[in-house]
């Protein structure tokens, strides 16, 4: 598998258990949040006008997603621990594994949704630096969660 394709499902790992926590989870997400927004501003260089229209969509997105990933993948997750796969029915199995090929189909159309929102202020080339600027922000994120782990 390439990188590009083990880095998110490392990132949902890593921010699943970064999330786990329940005290400071709302806090911490702010923070990452806050972060992003510091960080793609920086890399996109949009224009006042480009900013305006570009942030309520991406809050927007970047919340459904939020919410389809770690919610709704948590409760699978949760029901995938060792203990019930050895003990769950093939029925319910099935089901189980519908819910989650649902819930990839809701990202799937969430994420064209969202590119065909954005091609209506943003240029393709713009697009593309702002997924080049997500990647290289989990990047980032990801090592400094490395080297904080690496610390303790």
């Amino acid at each position: 598998m390439k990188i590009k394709q083990i880095l998110p499902i490392i990132l949902f790992l890593v921010s699943f258990s970064f999330y786990a926590q329940n005290d400071k989870t709302d806090e911490k997400r702010e923070k990452v949040k806050a972060y992003k927004i510091s960080f793609l501003t920086t890399e996109l260089e949009l224009t006042s006008t480009e900013a305006e229209k570009f942030w309520p969509i991406y809050n927007a997105y970047d919340d459904k997603q939020f919410e389809l990933k770690h919610q709704k993948m948590k409760t699978y997750l949760q029901r995938l621990d060792e203990d019930n796969i050895n003990s769950i029915s093939e029925k319910e199995a099935a089901a189980l594994l519908s819910q989650m090929e649902n819930t990839d189909k809701e990202l799937y159309l969430l994420r064209v949704k969202y590119n065909s929102d954005l091609k209506k202020i943003l240029s393709s080339k713009k697009i593309l630096k702002l997924k080049k600027s997500e990647d290289d922000f989990n990047r980032k994120l990801l090592k400094q969660y490395r080297d904080k782990a690496g610390k303790d």
